[in-house]
């Protein structure tokens, strides 16, 4: 099923892919971001600093601070012929590397939502759903799997094992977190205070479709220069998160509380003050063997409050596009050999080790 242009620009990720799909596609786009960007990012002028040579050696910035309706008009105007499949995966790389949990949106993520940009990405949504090389988007869980271990091949990890007990421990810690937190933390979500931000658990098998695009579809990644892919294979029954909908039934039907423990982060991420909930993975796992998140589910849900009710909401987060959660011991390492992949550092391609 080909998804609305709505739905891709949902979500926060959806509308910062289409934004770099266009600044890939024309320089003055790119400028016109990169000023308006600056000019919207609440670390303007302290964590974002601006320093340009001027004639005389000191500063200097546009001729005339442009405005969101030349963005706009800019926008409108666009030239698909360069559209490439290579292009959108490097704004999807982008677009994941950009999110954040634990701060404000980056200038870029809020001119985005701005109405007058929102709406003037609405043909460059199009554009992509028409694209043939991007149907995976919105595809179901592929049977070849891949875990990656983010160290070289000669210094192998296990794979996860016992995921009921991973889950029950996990269970036992977010309860126990929250407990604290209700207890040590202020209550004003304007504190400066920090915590645990994620909202899947971490010690489960967890596994990408596509080799090597989901090496570099990493939140918050390290900047790990070796990598080896574990070939996967798992039956059972996987729950398909393809939208922002989905996850907030699952929140819904399985709800755990971690308003205390989330509070601060997801406030200054979504600027909402409230209850704040995300799956009780312990009771997910009594239903189904797996959860998968399609790239589409991530792009329309991701970095935003999902309301589930008049005082709860949830988040999206710490789970990359078109990844899967192994939640019952039904995923098992495939005869099909290990891969090896290297680059020599963060932004450079990776290269397959051949053995």
């Amino acid at each position: 099923m080909t998804p609305g242009v709505d739905l891709l620009l949902q979500g926060p990720r959806g509308r910062r892919l289409c934004l770099e799909v266009a600044m890939q596609l024309d320089p003055d786009v790119k400028t016109l971001v990169f000023w308006l960007g600056y000019e919207l990012d609440t670390g303007t002028g302290t964590s974002r600093i601006l320093l340009t040579a001027g004639a005389s050696g000191g500063t200097a910035g546009p001729l005339a601070a442009p405005s969101p309706e030349q963005l706009a008009a800019g926008l409108a105007s666009l030239d698909f012929a360069n559209l490439e499949t290579e292009l959108i995966q490097a704004a999807l790389e982008r677009s994941v590397d950009t999110a954040r949990y634990w701060q404000e949106p980056d200038g870029e993520d809020v001119l985005a939502g701005l109405p007058i940009i929102s709406a003037a990405l609405a043909p460059i949504a199009e554009q992509l759903i028409a694209e043939p090389g991007i149907q995976w988007f919105w595809q179901s869980r592929s049977v070849q799997q891949w875990a990656i271990d983010w160290r070289p091949a000669s210094d192998p990890a296990p794979l996860p094992n016992d995921p009921r007990q991973t889950l029950t421990k996990w269970g036992s810690k977010e309860r126990a977190e929250e407990i604290r937190a209700a207890r040590d933390r202020p209550l004003d979500p304007r504190a400066n205070v920090s915590g645990t931000w994620w909202s899947v658990p971490h010690g489960l098998i967890h596994t990408a479709g596509r080799i090597p695009a989901a090496l570099n579809l990493v939140e918050d990644s390290l900047g790990w220069e070796h990598a080896t892919t574990v070939p996967i294979r798992g039956a059972g029954r996987t729950l398909e998160i393809r939208t922002a909908e989905d996850w907030i039934s699952l929140c819904r039907k399985f709800p755990i509380e971690v308003t205390a423990s989330r509070r601060h982060d997801w406030f200054r991420a979504t600027g909402r003050h409230g209850r704040w909930v995300i799956p009780d993975w312990e009771k997910v796992a009594g239903e189904w063997d797996a959860a998968h998140l399609t790239v589409l589910g991530y792009l329309s849900g991701a970095t935003r409050a999902l309301q589930i009710d008049a005082e709860t909401a949830t988040v999206i987060a710490g789970w990359a596009p078109d990844t899967t959660l192994w939640l019952t011991d039904v995923a098992r390492e495939s005869d099909d050999p290990r891969q090896t992949w290297h680059r020599t550092s963060q932004g450079d391609p990776w290269i397959r080790v051949l053995h």
